[in-house]
């Protein structure tokens, strides 16, 4: 376990921490989250001492190991397998149990021929899940994790969930991905104010616990602010009179306690949406036996045939390297079929986001300029300084070159220039990277809102189940239309790197003392939820015995939320009486008030009990009952 004390830590002017505490407890996994540039990083910084603390403490225990993902490299030996397994440690035997790194290896998506690569031979990603297989084979007390999604595909992903769901130490996790970090964490902690605010939980948990905290915060500052007001004037009313001269002064110094504090700011969030182009018709484009290969290389894509039509949600989902991105350049006539035709019907505009798009950004224009070379109109010019309020560069921030922005506002400013033109059908390849998670909700909600058609490659499964109706799946060495949701195709399909050859789900696989299942489920208390696609009737078995469990235990929480809700209301119309009892001096209500508040108070820290309880009672059975 490490304990951060009271640490502050600022870079000129830029305040990131201030008095921020954190502890991580024995055998906790802990998401941290916060906008981008709050300090997440530069906290994994301090605590591997590579970055010096202002003020405060961060105390690790002696001989206590922390395993981090560093994206600088640094390989030695001649082969991926050879570099993986130079962090094993021999056992008691003096062996080195080299099938836990090939489980690790395995999982990340290297394959057999790979293995005997060297790894400077290896794309830049897949240097980057070798530096992370190292990091997991070498077992670690803590894992400091830093956007370790960010290089992974889909299907390494899941196993990456599923591993570190086992893990036995400790974990701290930054990721922009919610769905993944909620699978993964016990705990989630967030950057706030520059103070670190952990609970037990999910990342909704904590934005739950924030806004409670912050309205409260909120209200106080009113009340006080209102009282300052009152005092404010029966100091003015009595000041120069003598006889009140002790009351002025006592009264002074009341007024000086209250409302000290500046009035609490609200943190930006992206608020957009996408333009439609009008589109008389319903089919926007036919694809009919394409197939696409890069010179020398082999075939990505082959005898594809589909149709698109007006309102589509399609999500293009698959390992890396097997042809989803290409398939957007073919939509978008950016490369030509090797064979086939991709028809475009006349009236169909397409914008399209992709890391092509951004590497295209002019790195001297400054934000305003690049997004205004997005409208067609001079006359229209001038929309650009909005729209780069839009996406988060309001005042001199829109004067910023291109070239000293980070990768997440380079994708904003991409959005901007997307924002800027009207168009029909949006082809998004990986929009999420480099985007925090309040701006990828923001991106989900404008989806949802555009009434377009939309193309999506992917590997955000929280988007990924909000978004996507269509599927066009790339796994197994073939291209495929999945006509229906992404939960439909995990409960009907699945991957094929999760399946036995023979079509049933794989076997646990054993790494060192964490059990890593290969089947999609979290086994933390022994039970798996049976998901083989012939014993249809053993899985509605079981999900009518987890509902029959996990439902009463939502129901009574939700009533036990409202009546806490329905207490803290009459707290505060109680407290609003008790001030006017007081100005009027009314003994006998004063005295009845406050036994009142006495009484409510008391309920509601019983509720609060209750809840705690029936949230424990909840988690105990979600794990009991994984889905």
């Amino acid at each position: 376990m490490i304990q951060i004390q009271n640490v502050t830590k600022s870079f000129g002017v830029q305040v990131l921490l201030d008095g921020a505490s954190l502890l991580v407890g024995d055998h906790e996994r802990v998401g941290l989250v916060g906008r981008n540039g709050c300090g997440k990083s530069t906290l994994f910084k301090m605590i591997l001492g590579q970055e010096c603390l202002d003020g405060g403490s961060i105390d690790i225990p002696k001989k206590y190991t922390l395993g981090y993902l560093q994206q600088h490299l640094n390989f030695t030996h001649a082969t991926v397998h050879e570099e993986a397994c130079s962090v094993l440690k021999p056992n008691e035997d003096g062996w080195l149990e080299e099938h836990k790194v090939e489980a690790i290896l395995f999982g990340l998506g290297f394959d057999e021929e790979s293995m005997h690569k060297s790894p400077m031979l290896l794309s830049g990603g897949f240097q980057i899940r070798l530096n992370l297989a190292k990091v997991l084979a070498s077992e670690p007390d803590m894992l400091l994790l830093d956007e370790p999604t960010n290089y992974l595909d889909i299907v390494s992903m899941r196993w990456l969930s599923r591993f570190l769901r086992n893990w036995k130490g400790e974990v701290l996790l930054i990721t922009h991905d919610h769905h993944f970090m909620d699978e993964v964490c016990t705990h989630t902690a967030g950057i706030h104010r520059h103070k670190i605010r952990k609970v037990k939980g999910t990342v909704e948990k904590l934005r739950e616990t924030i806004a409670e905290e912050e309205e409260v915060a909120q209200r106080t500052q009113e009340n006080e602010a209102k009282k300052k007001a009152q005092l404010e004037q029966v100091i003015e009313r009595f000041r120069y009179k003598a006889a009140k001269a002790a009351m002025v002064q006592s009264k002074i110094k009341a007024a000086a306690k209250l409302a000290t504090g500046e009035r609490l700011t609200h943190e930006r969030n992206l608020d957009f949406s996408f333009t439609e182009a009008p589109f008389p018709g319903k089919r926007m484009l036919q694809i009919k036996g394409l197939s696409f290969a890069y010179d020398g290389g082999p075939e990505l894509i082959t005898d594809l045939t589909m149709e698109v039509f007006k309102g589509d949600r399609i999500a293009v989902i698959g390992p890396n390297g097997r042809g989803k991105t290409t398939l957007l350049n073919l939509i978008a006539k950016e490369l030509q079929p090797t064979a086939g035709e991709i028809s475009h019907n006349p009236n169909l505009q397409i914008n399209y986001f992709g890391q092509t798009n951004i590497n295209r950004l002019n790195l001297d224009n400054t934000v305003e300029e690049e997004i205004a070379t997005a409208i067609e109109e001079v006359s229209q010019k001038s929309r650009a300084r909005g729209l780069a309020g839009l996406m988060m560069f309001s005042g001199d921030a829109a004067l910023k070159k291109v070239k000293v922005l980070s990768g997440g506002e380079r994708s904003r400013v991409l959005l901007g220039k997307i924002l800027a033109s009207a168009c029909n059908m949006l082809l998004l390849d990986e929009p999420t990277n480099h985007l925090d998670m309040e701006s990828i909700e923001s991106l989900i909600d404008a989806l949802e809102d555009y009434e377009g058609t939309a193309l999506v490659v992917t590997h955000d499964e929280e988007l990924l189940h909000a978004f996507a109706t269509r599927l066009v799946v790339f796994d197994g060495g073939k291209c495929r239309i999945f006509e229906g949701s992404y939960a439909d195709f995990l409960e009907k399909v699945g991957w094929a790197s999760e399946k036995k050859p023979g079509g049933t789900e794989s076997a646990n696989i054993k790494v060192s003392n964490i059990d890593v299942q290969t089947d999609g489920g979290n086994n933390a208390a022994g039970n798996a939820a049976p998901r083989a696609k012939e014993d249809r009737k053993a899985r509605a078995d079981y999900i009518a015995e987890r509902s029959k469990v996990i439902k009463p235990l939502e129901k009574k929480l939700a009533q036990i939320e409202a009546d806490i809700a329905k207490a803290e209301a009459l707290g505060g119309e109680l407290e609003a009486k008790l001030v006017a009892a007081s100005e009027s001096g009314d003994g006998n209500a004063i005295t009845a008030i406050a036994k009142d508040m006495d009484d409510n108070k008391k309920a509601v820290d019983s509720l609060y009990e209750a809840w705690e309880k029936t949230s424990a009672e909840l988690e105990s059975a979600k794990d009991k009952y994984p889905i």
